[in-house]
């Protein structure tokens, strides 16, 4: 044990932690850091400490002893509308570095990781491959949806309505109040949701412990004190996560990225991720894999139901039975099993049947909420990675949640050098059918990669532009976005990427069936290949870069220093 090796070099450190209140018997026991983002932050951290000293009990009744640490998140939904949002990714890269000052300060014998949302799970996943001590993933759940099935998605497009006058401020108002009924990660397979799946489909997480109901505490709670005994049985094992996340490990998470139709934002997460546990992952690889790959779970953003049905319907075990065929049932897992053993024990132990006690009252199947492989709602995964002379590095769509009509299009460019005067132009109608709205400069290095939420809402919910214009960008979209948005645009405007080049009036080609994104005309007049690489050699000469938006402060040394949005965000060199 790493832990009574660091004790012999080390000491002061049992006095220390005798003055905390440890026992002289405690000390001698194999240690677990229980990290968490307790904090009155937003419903996804304000209940876990009850968790963390559930997995700190869990701990004890293996004859480990648990330690308690901190670091709260932020929520991407109270930064949104005002500068706080640029914060986001970049506070993804400071947990997991605080993380792994904790771990390795004082190093311990295994962790327990306990999250629920956006940028904290990818985080606490960072993290367990970098610090490389054995761990259990805990999510933290999901809340409930709201009266008539409300979910705090749709609240942008009600912003975007009372705005334009379509609703009462009454209305409004109901919709805020209704939106978040519990704690727990918001009820859509947002980023927040689709990370807890990630979490439990790269094999950290415990089965089936993805998105449980936060409303059933009591559950959480056995859940998290099961992930404190496992941690000390890992640690006992000396079975680390390098040893379990390979990349077979990543090619199962993006396959059923592809099943529960997830975030955008994972091509942002699971590269990083991929990168603490030295595996190459690129956007190629999201591609390849969902081409031809099984769309199963009808959850919001892009089906009807909120994500809490998912654990009712079996949750990542069902999904993942549902794609057998496809997975790489050899991996290891936090177990210490395979996945296939994990697959085969929860069908034999009745799990699938008390999962399906959640959907009691709701006059669903577990068939309505996760399809069976035999009728897929589609046959080409969620998302696609297109390139081109406007994306050389490569950008990205989900396709499943664009019209039918916009998957080829041909557009003009209006450009926009941030999302206050996109969004401006767009509820003011300045923006019309057959546009290619660009909000630039808003990447890693220009602003620290906001979402660009508000603006696809409003876009979405304007019945004159939802299926008629493009959003492209080398910023990012929320997880609950809809409709023709294109992000993570590489190389960004301020590295002087070609999304940087356009000029209003531009012709833009999106093909997603061919991953096709484009300059293809000038001044609204089509141009050959050579003829538009004359126009943007002409315009890069001409080009100057925007001064830093930050000179101070940790966007200052973020936006200094990230890796491009195909890459994955990030601090260089990572």
């Amino acid at each position: 044990m790493i832990s009574q090796k660091i004790r012999s070099i080390a000491p002061e450190m049992d006095p220390l932690r005798l003055g905390m209140g440890w026992t002289a018997d405690d000390l001698s026991r194999p240690q677990i850091l229980i990290e968490s983002t307790f904090g009155e932050s937003h419903p996804g951290s304000a209940h876990l400490l009850e968790l963390a000293h559930a997995a700190k009990e869990g701990a004890a009744l293996e004859d480990g002893r648990g330690a308690l640490y901190f670091a709260t998140d932020i929520c991407d939904g109270m930064a949104q509308g005002h500068d706080g949002i640029n914060f986001s990714l970049a506070s993804r890269d400071i947990l997991c570095g605080l993380i792994e000052i904790h771990a390795l300060a004082t190093p311990f014998d295994g962790a327990v990781f306990l999250s629920s949302c956006d940028k904290s799970v990818p985080a606490h996943l960072m993290a367990a491959g970098r610090i490389n001590t054995p761990c259990v993933v805990m999510p933290g759940g999901v809340m409930a949806a709201g009266p008539e099935l409300l979910t705090l998605e749709e609240i942008g497009k009600y912003s975007a309505m009372f705005q334009r006058g379509e609703i009462s401020r009454e209305q409004f108002s109901f919709y805020q109040h209704n939106a978040c009924p519990s704690c727990g990660a918001c009820s859509f397979m947002g980023t927040a949701c689709t990370m807890q799946v990630m979490a439990e489909a790269l094999g950290l997480a415990l089965p089936g412990t993805a998105l449980l109901p936060a409303a059933d505490m009591q559950g959480l709670r056995a859940a998290a004190r099961e992930a404190g005994r496992q941690a000390v049985r890992l640690a006992r094992l000396g079975l680390t996560p390098r040893q379990i996340v390979t990349r077979e490990s990543f090619e199962n998470a993006i396959l059923v990225h592809a099943a529960v139709s997830g975030s955008t934002n994972a091509l942002l997460h699971l590269p990083a991720i991929a990168r603490e546990f030295g595996v190459e992952l690129s956007g190629r690889d999201f591609d390849r894999l969902h081409r031809g790959a099984l769309y199963l779970a009808d959850i919001r953003p892009a089906g009807k139901w909120p994500a809490a049905y998912l654990h009712g319907a079996g949750g990542v075990p069902r999904v993942m039975e549902e794609i057998r065929g496809a997975l790489h049932l050899d991996v290891l897992t936090a177990t210490g099993k395979t996945l296939g053993e994990n697959l085969d024990e929860l069908r034999a132990n009745g799990y699938y049947e008390r999962c399906a006690r959640a959907l009691e009252g709701t006059g669903l199947s577990a068939q309505d909420i996760v399809r069976p492989a035999s009728s897929p709602l589609g046959r080409d995964g969620a998302i696609a990675v297109l390139f081109g002379n406007l994306a050389p590095g490569g950008c990205v769509v989900k396709h499943t949640a664009v019209p039918a009509q916009m998957h080829r299009a041909l557009l003009r460019a209006r450009p926009f050098d941030c999302e206050e005067d996109a969004i401006a132009a767009v509820l003011a109608h300045r923006v019309q059918p057959g546009d290619a709205v660009f909000i630039r400069y808003e990447g890693p290095r220009g602003s620290g990669m906001p979402e660009m939420f508000y603006t696809t809402e409003a876009i979405a919910s304007d019945e004159s532009l939802g299926s008629s214009i493009a959003l492209i960008t080398d910023g990012r979209f929320s997880g609950a976005s809809k409709g023709p948005a294109v992000g993570h645009v590489s190389p960004e405007a301020a590295q002087g990427g070609p999304i940087a080049l356009v000029e209003e009036g531009d012709l833009i080609e999106l093909d997603i069936p061919a991953r096709v994104l484009r300059i293809a005309g000038i001044a609204g007049e089509p141009k050959s290949e050579e003829e538009i690489a004359a126009v943007l050699a002409e315009r890069r000469a001409r080009w100057q870069p925007k001064p830093p938006r930050y000179t101070g402060g940790i966007l200052s040394l973020y936006t200094r220093t990230a890796l491009s949005p195909m890459e994955g965000g990030g601090v260089n060199g990572q």
